[in-house]
Parts: structure tokens; sequence; C-alpha cells
């Protein structure tokens, strides 16, 4: 016998780093959206001008919680690939581009800092696609789980943009509070 663990021993070291990353990605990915009032009920969000290829608010709901998930299971195969070259690489650019992925909501969404939110979301864009060419040195089902994020996010940055371009105004845009009125 010449290896150190069976093949089976191997695929239960992959699904444990995946029962760990993966929840951890969307939770994290969660928590962002929601301490920064990502929903489409955020009332500075609904006063701006959307561009026509805006998608519904629902389809946020559904699409990230699925790029959560595949972010997390390619993240899972790196961090089991022990020993590949070039692992220590993917590993850190995951980590800066999944930061930087959670630093957007709160910009755009919280801080109502359009400008800033699409230069960010391409710093966003191109330390993904250097994580998915990194994941492809490492693990090439890695890099495919990430296409569909890379193909969202540079969709995002065109949202980005054109509301930008629509709302000159978004960072001062005031909102009035909600109110209720008690009659006597």
């Amino acid at each position: 016998m010449n290896q150190l663990a069976s093949a089976s021993q191997l695929r239960m070291s992959l699904l444990r780093w995946a029962l760990f990353v993966i929840p951890v990605i969307m939770f994290l990915g969660f928590l962002s959206g929601t301490i920064s009032g990502s929903a489409a009920d955020n009332m500075w969000y609904q006063t701006l001008i959307k561009p026509d290829i805006q998608p519904p608010g629902w389809v946020f709901g559904v699409v990230w919680p699925i790029l959560y998930f595949l972010m997390g299971l390619a993240f899972a195969m790196i961090l089991h690939a022990r020993g590949a070259q070039n692992r220590a690489l993917a590993i850190g650019l995951f980590l800066v581009q999944f930061l930087i992925n959670l630093l957007w909501s709160p910009i755009f969404f919280g801080q109502h800092k359009v400008s800033t939110a699409f230069y960010i979301i391409i710093i966003m864009v191109l330390v993904a696609i250097a994580t998915t060419i990194a994941f492809g040195q490492v693990r090439k089902a890695a890099a495919w789980l990430m296409v569909p994020y890379l193909i969202w996010i540079s969709f995002a940055a065109i949202l980005n943009f054109q509301i930008d371009q629509l709302n000159p105004d978004a960072e001062s845009l005031y909102v009035p509070a909600a109110t209720s009125q008690i009659g006597s």
C-alpha cells in the first residue's frame, strides 16, 4: 500500500472542508448584505433610477446564495488540495476578492457611494479573474465553479455603472423616514 490516505478518506476530507467553508462563506455574504441594508425594500435604493437591464429584486436573493455556495465549494476544493503548486496564491487571492466582495454592499447600500462602489467592483472583478486563474492551476473544477460568479459580478459592475450614470446625486439623495400619523 503506497497511499497515505484512501480515496474515501480523501473524499471525506473534502466533505469536511465543504461543510465548514460553505456555511461560513454564505453566512458572511448574508451578514454583509443584511448589515448594509441591501434588501429590495431599501428606501434609498428604491428612489434611484434603475437601468432597463435591472432584474427584479427577488433575483438577487436567489442568485447570491447560489454564488456563495459555488464559491465556498470552489474554495473548499482549493483548501483540500494540500501540497498543490500555487495553492497558497489561490487561497490568498480568494480571501482578497472575498473581502472586497463583502465591502461592496456596505459602500453601495450603506454609505450610498455609488461611484466608489463602481471602482471597488472593478477591482473585485479583476481579483476574481486572477483567483479563477489561480484556482485553475490547482483544481480545474474549482475554477469552473467560479465562472458564474465572474459573470454575475461583471453584470453587477455594468448595473453599478449605469446606476451611477443615471443618479449623479445618489450619495446626497435624501430619503425621508417613514412616518405614521396617529389621528385623535
